[in-house]
């Protein structure tokens, strides 16, 4: 199971954000630094930008990762240990708690993590060569394969509850009483300060201080209160990083993601098709119709290759009382009554759990029907869920809050062919169906998305509510003459049928509507997708925490030109195969790379150069926004470290050395992390011991070298097969990007003429300089600053992605692409992309021209700018 984009892309935030971290040497200066370079400074008189840090368990990172439900949280968790871990030493033992906030969530996620054909267990066995270990709380107090020497040389994850550490009773909680068994680690403490006041050395708590362990906070919007602060505290945490879909106002976010990119990775069933009924007997009976219609489509694509699929119906009842289970067991009997095989129904409450060891997913499952009612936790997830069918009296307004995450995730993380198993069904028969709409929209908030996600109809007459109403004043007016009703007295099974595949297929007209309605609204939703660049500016930033986006349009007087340009970009071209008979995509860097043999390039490297530094866990009382990890000088650490592994046999001092490197080397996608690592042995292998030792005393500097060797290497090689295709017209330009109507910088430049929006974005000084004089020329139309993200203009090529400072039109209809340099930018990476911009400029056409353009200095291929300035003037 491979990272989704978007998941890469929160991978890609957090290691950001621990580079500033490493930069800044205070957590939260690095955290309000991150977001002001990202998204402009905070503005406390509008409320614009990221809020400060806020520092809820002082002397730790703590920051929060945003996912909707069915995102994939858990197993960016699992990728972002990884992550995490290449911020400190190596050497020092990988110690995560994880916290769950139930018991059932707690079971599934040791259950998944140990799991070797899941995913998870997968992944964090590629991550950590196999050494990992997952412990319950159990497993850990008795010293269950956990003791000092397996903790060292392991990944070590020990989940646990809130509920286990942060009752307030202490003498109650095992983990804070003395334990003989783990008499061992308290033997291995170097100093006493980790250890808590009234607290035995072996106490289970006082262990785990010991390792400033990394803690996961899984739906963390469950911990917020002072216990639960308190808890994360007791820990003693090097860093802290929450998950969850809803962050509470308190959380630190360094990285989210937009519900949209769910749907476009194939995450989630959406939109939520929502349809209202005259009755609850018109619920049942459009639940059973509409299950039979999706197994029905669900059979056709697996005899057609595609994967098996049972549609499940999850039917919500609500009784009197949280002790009645009237209401439940009555909707098991008419469902009964109806034909239904009991095999096919379970009940699913806080008191009774019929799903307990079934394998819903298992072809041998015959489980079609789950009764239950409001609250059902997180931790009961099955994808097979697509039909939630609510039993509510028609005077409530339905509650589905707690219960719509069920019926979100999509089967097997695929687009199925047949659009009624792409979207998800709230069948409902409420007066108050407004009400319902909104509890609706809250679920859609509680799992991470929006009111924009579901989509509605309505059969409820008003003169259906008309008559509720009357009946309802009848009721409180002359109570005496009301009989006391069953809730589900109005339920009639004989106008309930258990479905005939024909009749399923050319007889129900309501479950035609709701399968146009789905339709409709799936192609709806598609169309928008599609038309919106996977590649977007931080403007969904804003919009994801709640900012108001600020846009700006284009001007009026400048338009039509403007909206006539289809700026041209490489295009490589592809067997059919590759993409659906198209012929051709948009280049990039990921395909001149496919076959860059890097294990073979050439391994010399100047490494005498090499700072002393590496990375330490430290605690610093004298500041407590100091990280415990940062880069220092310590030759008291270096020996250790150094025993440890020179003591091993030359082979596989040169394995393990080269692992810890490739760890700190971190991710270089497209570029295989096997190759990176026969690369690195290559270049160690002639190493002495001597040098072997230095290595290990410096591994941040040293894999420092070999990522900006491996960078030079993969851009030579690029660039190689860049020329190479353009020579054999495998690559040429094609008219493909367009101006936005409008756009929303995080931060405005200056104001000055000819711009082509009412404002543009904010400029560094040589930069207002030019765009100051640009306007000031008798041949300019407009002038555009390009932003460097997302749907900004750029020449796509052998670097990644160059985006240039300016686009400019004349009066001839000439197109200028300008590129500004300060005199102290490095003139590498000016080089390679001037040669790129001119290699663009000479395939674009007659009519396009770009300059990069240096404040009085200049390099080969670029210009001084009185000279490009000049030079503009006669286009």
């Amino acid at each position: 199971m491979e990272l989704k984009d978007y998941q890469q892309k929160v991978l890609d935030d957090l290691e950001k954000y621990l580079e500033y971290v490493q930069k800044t040497g205070k957590y939260n200066k690095a955290f309000n630094q991150y977001w002001e370079d990202r998204i402009g400074a905070y503005n406390p008189l509008d409320g614009s930008g990221m809020k400060p840090y806020k520092d809820n368990v002082p002397g730790a990172p703590h920051v929060c990762i945003k996912v909707p439900t069915s995102g994939g949280k858990t197993f960016i968790a699992c990728n972002a240990l990884r992550t995490v871990f290449n911020a400190f030493d190596t050497s020092m033992p990988k110690v995560v708690v994880w916290l769950v906030p139930w018991s059932n969530l707690l079971q599934q996620t040791i259950d998944r993590l140990n799991d070797p054909e899941h995913p998870y267990n997968q992944k964090l066995n590629s991550l950590f060569n196999h050494r990992v270990q997952i412990y319950n709380k159990e497993q850990v107090q008795t010293g269950a394969n956990f003791n000092p020497t397996v903790v060292q040389d392991q990944l070590s994850i020990i989940v646990m509850s809130f509920a286990s550490l942060r009752a307030r009773n202490k003498e109650d909680r095992k983990a804070y009483q003395m334990n003989g068994q783990l008499a061992t680690f308290a033997e291995q403490y170097k100093d006493r300060s980790h250890l808590m006041e009234d607290t035995d050395d072996t106490a289970l708590i006082n262990v785990i201080r010991s390792y400033s362990p990394v803690v996961v906070v899984d739906e963390s919007h469950n911990a917020e209160s002072d216990l639960s602060v308190d808890m994360l505290k007791g820990l003693n945490p090097s860093l802290i990083l929450d998950l969850t879909a809803t962050p509470r106002e308190n959380s630190n976010i360094v990285s989210l993601v937009p519900a949209k990119e769910l749907k476009r990775n194939n995450m989630v069933k959406l939109p939520v098709i929502v349809y209202n009924h005259h009755d609850k007997t018109e619920v049942i009976n459009s639940a059973l119709h509409l299950q039979r219609k999706l197994e029905l489509k669900a059979e056709e694509e697996e005899k057609d290759g595609g994967k098996y699929i049972r549609p499940i119906v999850l039917f919500q009842a609500q009784p009197k009382t949280k002790d009645d289970n009237t209401t439940f067991e009555k909707i098991k009997k008419q469902l009964l009554d109806v034909g239904i095989a009991e095999e096919q129904i379970k009940i699913k409450t806080a008191n009774i759990d019929e799903l307990k060891g079934v394998e819903l997913m298992s072809r041998e499952c015959p489980v079609r029907y789950i009764i239950t009612i409001n609250a059902l936790k997180e931790g009961w997830d099955c994808p097979f869920a697509y039909i939630l069918a609510s039993l509510a009296d028609k005077s409530s307004a339905v509650d589905v809050e707690q219960i719509l995450g069920r019926v979100l995730r999509q089967p097997y993380v695929m687009k199925h062919r047949a659009f009624q198993l792409n979207v998800s069904y709230v069948l409902t028969a409420s007066a108050k169906f407004n009400e319902t709409l909104q509890n609706i929209v809250e679920g859609l908030q509680a799992s991470g998305f929006s009111e924009n996600d579901y989509r509605k109809k309505d059969l409820m007459t008003e003169a259906d509510r008309e008559e509720w109403r009357n009946k309802t004043i009848d009721q409180e007016l002359f109570p005496e003459r009301q009989e006391e009703e069953s809730p589900d007295e109005d339920i009639d099974t004989s106008r309930i049928s258990l479905p005939q595949d024909e009749e399923v297929s050319t007889q129900d007209t309501v479950i035609a509507e709701i399968e146009k309605l789905a339709e409709e609204q799936n192609r709806e939703m598609e169309a928008e997708l599609q038309n919106e660049s996977e590649e977007e500016d931080d403007g969904y930033l804003l919009k994801e925490m709640g900012m108001e986006e600020k846009r700006y349009r284009m001007l009026e007087a400048h338009r039509e030109k403007a909206k006539a340009l289809k700026l041209p970009q490489f295009i490589l071209e592809v067997p059919n195969s590759d993409i659906f008979g198209t012929g051709e995509e948009l280049l990039n860097r990921e395909s001149l790379l496919k076959n860059f043999p890097l294990s073979k390039e050439d391994t010399k490297i100047d490494f005498d150069r090499v700072s002393a530094d590496m990375y330490k866990v430290d605690i610093e009382k004298e500041d407590q926004y100091a990280p415990r990890f940062k880069k220092i000088e310590n030759d008291l650490l270096r020996e250790p470290i150094a025993q440890y592994i020179l003591a091993k046999p030359k082979e596989s001092q040169i394995k393990d050395i080269s692992n810890e490197l490739v760890k700190q080397v971190g991710d270089m996608y497209p570029i295989p992390e096997q190759e990176i690592r026969q690369y690195v042995e290559r270049v160690i292998s002639a190493f002495d011991q001597e040098q072997l030792r230095d290595i290990l005393a410096r591994k941040y500097s040293y894999a420092q070298k070999l990522k900006e060797k491996i960078r030079q290497l993969s851009d030579a090689y690029a660039e190689r097969m860049f020329e190479e295709l353009v020579k054999i017209k495998k690559v040429k330009t094609k008219p493909h990007w367009s101006f936005r109507d409008t756009i929303s910088p995080t931060s405005l430049g200056s104001s000055i003429s000819k711009s082509l929006y009412e404002r543009e974005t904010r400029m560094n000084g040589f930069e207002t300089d030019v765009a100051t004089e640009i306007a000031g020329m008798s041949n300019i139309v407009f002038w555009h600053k390009n932003m460097e993200r997302g749907k900004s203009f750029a020449i796509n090529g052998f670097k990644s992605n160059h985006y240039p400072d300016f686009i400019l039109m004349t009066k001839k209809g000439n197109i200028i692409i300008l590129e500004t340099k300060g005199d102290d930018r490095d003139n590498t990476d000016s080089e390679s992309k001037v040669r790129l911009g001119n290699q663009w400029e000479n395939l674009a056409g007659d009519e396009y021209f770009y300059f990069m353009v240096f404040d009085k200095t200049s390099i080969a291929g670029a210009y001084e700018w009185r000279k490009a300035k000049e030079m503009i003037g006669k286009l």
